[in-house]
């Protein structure tokens, strides 16, 4: 019976830098970086529109449709300390292991003998 499964190489086939120079550690830091982005953008558009809620029901005379208003920026501002947190323990953790996900290589440990400069 022949193997129907065959190995490919994604890398290659795709004309992709991910299995050729790139590791999947370089994949996961690039997925971290825009999730942070766009968590950081849903949380803007949360706050605006949490806060055109609130005048235009405070405009209206509409105490229900301000305090939904009120409720869509707690949550945006409990969702951005959530992402905040998120991010402070990912610094930490890179510190911690010496592995970066977000940042880059830092740049003062350029010329020891594990990390040569380029």
């Amino acid at each position: 019976m022949t193997n129907i499964f065959a190995a490919v190489d994604i890398g290659k086939e795709l004309n992709t830098p991910f299995g050729q120079t790139k590791s999947i550690g370089d994949l996961v830091s690039i997925i971290l970086s825009g999730s942070l982005v766009v968590a950081g953008v849903i949380v803007v558009f949360l706050l605006v529109g949490g806060g055109l809620q609130v005048i235009m029901g405070a405009g209206n005379n509409d105490p229900k449709a301000s305090a939904q208003g009120h409720q869509a920026i707690t949550w945006a501002v409990i969702g951005f300390i959530v992402v905040l947190a998120s991010f402070f323990i990912i610094r930490i953790v890179e510190s911690i292991t010496g592995v970066n996900f977000i940042t880059g290589p830092n740049v003062s440990s350029c010329g020891t003998p594990t990390n040569p400069c380029p």
